[in-house]
């Protein structure tokens, strides 16, 4: 008898479950524009990770759907995002669909990051997610990604360093003061590589690595979502200052070609820019997105006049008649033939999204990007007072006037992911492989190692470094109830990390003079892996509160386990007129294989000394154990954020965000360590053992403590006459204090001889070296065939601590503001340009001295202290305007770029 009950349940069930497949209905109609023209290929998503489609070449779509209410979101490319909730029964429902023509506007739609568990709109997240569309990159009248975001998102940074060397392939960014490792980069939702190089020179960044956005051409993305809030739960280590998702075009539209062009005001720095975008649609939801993308930018050159008196006591005899030499080659060289500004770059960009579907409830999708690099940049210029050639450099019988070191760098970066998309029944499976590298090899030419003297060669191969890995990522959601969604999944990823040895010659002795190579005893390969796992709830208490917590677990072969989790929430206090919203979380950054196992020498500019060589140990290295530094550890962090969002009117929108980000065991590159002056301590007689002036490490070595606030706020759909329209943005990051707590941790070797792992070179890099404040304002016009954008950018002060100055001075750059335009012309449907000219009144970076207490006014008021502490940190003149360590924003002044789009 209990077989027969439970056989007439399991039929039951059975039959329970056929019904609710059955109960399906459709939902169909046609999408047009204002003006009654079909839209072919415009996007329907449907909320809860329900799926979607697109409509056809007549504009009509169809789409099944199960029986009850839906929240559907239509865009096409150049109309303005409609959403709709349609109730759906056992029958078919018909919706007509009008969009309107605007200025592109994504606030209704659906972003991938904030929480894994559901998708929200940018309206209804608990988090707060910038949202750059295509088209404000591609007016930004900048031709790299990173750039275009320099100049729209206040919270991200990213400037050129005057003496590059292998940062001229890719240049340190930052969000919110963080490093470029404290974010994470995503494409299409899923992990993108970090570059193969560690930013070793005195600039912002210093110690860190981070992904090579300028890898990715703008042309061939379609929005970016910048998630402004630690997410370590959700994604995993490198997420502590946010996550940064680049969305790549999907959906083919069009065929564009595009050719740009520019120059700066001091007529160099010519660029050039070709790029195709195109593609294919296979049936309502396939398609095939590519882009090719070639450019080439020059050199530009900023150099200030030198110092005779400084570069005769730093790099020449000193004396009075080595005096007069130096300034008999300085009144024909005044620059002392010295180069300072950006490096020439030629790239070359290839990238891929498709996505095709398998059956009714699958989607395979794939995209795949590589890009291929070479950059010049140039050393300082070595003088005839300053370096010998040994005949090497210039042919017998002529004038030796110095020789010019060369480095170039070739650069070789790719990703790759294929996946499959299900989603049947209410669950979504999300499985996908994501493989990516970078490798970086370079050569140094023009140059000679003064250890060989006259054997010299005068090219060398000094070696490189290179970076891989494998993802692999199962996720998993279900919108388990009407208002709560469940998700979870698993990550696996191997990472590899090489490095190159340089020829002999490259690295004997003092090594090749610049950039000396890497050793043979320092070329390693080394692999971790890791795993983790998260499970994240996103529950909708009322319509009006939400509530979203996500844990993670992770492993890793090399340091162990950790442990995070986050809880956020929003509520809607007026409607969805006012917005209140708030996070907490715990997060964590694994130490890089890079920072684990970097050793090598490098060269740098010491005031009064000239140029020495230093060297990092690796954190495993027999040297680091004699140090007596530990073994690197996970940073961990605690984040919280508050704020609002205010829509008095669906044209008008303000957020307000304040955030504290609190680190412990933050790895930094060390200072300098070097012999004592009595040279009686254990640290001397180990660094003399080693044959080293001076030695840095990666350590754990300080607990940092930021805060700030972030304001966004939207004003669209201004009418102006019968057909204008005008748009205003404005968008600022205030840093209330970025600032050390406690001690710096030394390890008991270096405490004993009276050193520091951190000095103020490093604290002012860590803790003021980008803008105290940034605020962007621009106005966006169209009127009929005619499209104005104006945008100021408002950069704050921004201080550092450079090598040579006094111990009671700062640097501080001054606040400027810079003026942006781009006026652009319709000529028809299928041809329009644009002029841009940034930073039209030729604002360029100024600094001045100041004193750090009462100690410093002496110095101040001192003309021969401040002609010494000014040549200290501008190398006797050669970098007047940026000074070595870099600024808040460009030298090069103004800049044009003409764009010319043709639609295929």
């Amino acid at each position: 008898m209990r077989k027969l009950i439970y056989a007439m349940q399991v039929a039951a069930m059975l039959f329970l479950l056929i019904d609710m497949a059955a109960a399906q209905g459709v939902l169909k109609g046609k999408i047009t524009s204002e003006s009654g023209e079909p839209l072919a290929n415009a996007s329907i998503v449907v909320g809860g990770n329900k799926g979607g489609t697109s409509t056809d070449t007549s504009g009509e779509y169809r789409l099944s759907l199960p029986s009850g209410t839906h929240k559907l979101v239509i865009t096409s490319v150049g109309f303005n995002p409609y959403s709709m909730t349609v109730k759906i029964d056992n029958a078919t429902v018909t919706r007509d669909i009008v969009l309107q023509f605007a200025i592109a506007d994504l606030s209704e739609v659906v972003v991938a990051v904030g929480s894994r568990a559901s998708q929200r709109t940018f309206t209804t997240t608990p988090l707060p997610v910038d949202n750059i569309n295509a088209s404000e990159l591609q007016s930004s009248g900048q031709l790299s990604f990173d750039k275009a975001l320099q100049l729209r998102v206040p919270s991200f940074n990213s400037v050129n360093t005057p003496v590059n060397d292998a940062t001229s392939l890719l240049d340190p960014y930052e969000i919110r003061n963080m490093g470029p490792s404290r974010t994470l980069i995503l494409v299409n939702g899923k992990r993108k590589n970090p570059s193969a190089l560690v930013y070793i020179q005195t600039s912002p960044g210093r110690g860190e690595t981070g992904a090579d956005l300028a890898a990715i051409p703008t042309e061939a993305i379609k929005r970016v979502e910048i998630l402004r809030d630690g997410a370590s739960a959700q994604y995993g280590s490198d997420a502590i200052a946010g996550v940064m998702n680049v969305i790549l075009k999907d959906r083919f539209d069009y065929t564009n070609f595009k050719i740009a062009s520019g120059v700066t005001h001091k007529g160099d720095g010519f660029s050039i820019l070709t790029s195709l975008n195109g593609g294919a649609n296979f049936g309502s939801k396939g398609f095939i997105n590519y882009t090719i993308n070639f450019q080439r930018e020059n050199k530009t050159n900023r150099s200030g006049n030198v110092d005779a008196e400084g570069d005769n006591n730093d790099l020449s005899a000193g004396t009075a008649a080595s005096l007069e030499e130096v300034k008999k080659y300085l009144a024909r060289f005044p620059d002392a033939k010295n180069i300072s500004g950006t490096p020439t770059a030629t790239a070359t960009k290839f990238l891929v999204n498709a996505g095709i579907p398998v059956s009714d409830n699958t989607d395979f999708y794939a995209n795949a990007a590589y890009v291929y690099k070479k950059v010049q940049s140039y050393a300082n210029y070595r003088t005839p007072y300053w370096k010998e050639d040994y005949g090497l450099l210039h042919d017998a019988g002529t004038e030796y006037v110095g020789y010019g070191p060369t480095f170039e760098g070739d650069l070789n970066d790719y990703n790759a992911t294929v996946g499959f998309k299900t989603i049947k029944n209410g669950w979504m499976h999300d499985i996908s492989f994501t493989t990516g590298g970078n490798k970086q090899l370079y050569t140094v030419e023009n140059t000679v190692n003064h250890s060989l003297g006259s054997k010299s060669p005068i090219r060398f191969k000094p070696g490189g470094y290179a970076f891989n890995h494998v993802v692999g990522n199962i996720d998993i959601t279900k919108e388990v109830a009407d208002k709560l969604n469940i998700g979870f999944g698993s990550e696996f990823r191997s990472e590899n990390f090489q490095i190159f040895a340089g020829d002999t010659a490259s690295y004997t002795g003092e090594g090749a003079n610049s950039f000396p190579g890497v050793n043979e005893i320092n070329a390693i390969k080394v692999n971790r892996f890791n795993i983790g796992g998260y499970f994240d709830l996103s529950y909708d208490i009322t319509k009006a509160l939400l509530v979203n917590g996500t844990v993670r677990q992770e492993y890793y072969s090399d340091f162990g386990s950790a442990f995070v989790w986050k809880i956020s929430g929003r509520a809607k206090v007026i409607g969805d007129k006012l917005t209140i919203r708030s996070s907490v979380s715990t997060g964590f950054r694994a130490p890089s294989l890079h920072q684990i196992n970097l050793q090598i020498a490098q060269q740098s500019f010491v005031p009064g000394q000239g140029i020495q060589s230093k060297g990092i140990v690796s954190n495993k290295s027999p040297q680091a154990h004699v140090l007596g530094v530990p073994a690197l550890k996970p940073e961990k962090s605690v984040n919280f954020t508050a704020g609002f969002g205010f829509n008095p009117t669906r044209n008008l929108s303000v957020t307000v965000d304040y955030y504290h980000i609190d680190i412990k065991d933050r790895i930094i590159l060390s200072s300098n360590i070097t012999n004592t002056a009595a040279g009686n301590t254990e640290l001397d007689e180990v660094l003399r053992n080693n044959g080293i002036v001076g030695v840095s490490f990666f350590t754990n070595g300080i607990h940092t403590k930021t805060e700030g606030i972030d304001v966004v706020g939207i004003y669209k759909n201004i009418r102006l006459g019968n057909t204008g329209k005008l748009t205003i943005n404005l968008a600022g990051n205030y840093t209330l204090k970025n600032d050390l707590e406690g001690n710096v941790t030394n390890p008991k070797l270096i405490s004993d001889a009276g050193q520091s792992t951190l000095d103020q070179i490093q604290i002012a890099l860590l803790t003021t070296s980008r803008p105290k404040y940034k605020v962007v304002l621009g106005g966006d016009l169209t009127v009929g065939k005619w499209n104005f954008l104006l945008n100021n950018t408002l950069f704050g002060p921004t201080t550092f601590h450079n090598d040579g100055l006094d111990k009671n001075l700062k640097l501080e750059f001054q606040t400027k503001v810079l003026t942006d335009i781009n006026i652009g012309y319709q000529f028809s449907n299928r041809v329009n340009a644009s002029i841009a000219v940034n930073n039209i009144f030729n604002i360029v970076p100024e600094w001045k001295l100041k004193s750090l207490n009462s100690n410093g006014d002496a110095i101040l008021s001192d003309p021969a202290q401040v002609k010494k502490n000014v040549n200290a940190i501008t190398f006797n003149g050669r970098y007047s305007m940026v000074t070595y360590d870099g600024s808040h924003f460009s030298q090069l002044g103004t800049t044009f770029l003409a764009t010319l789009n043709f639609k295929l």
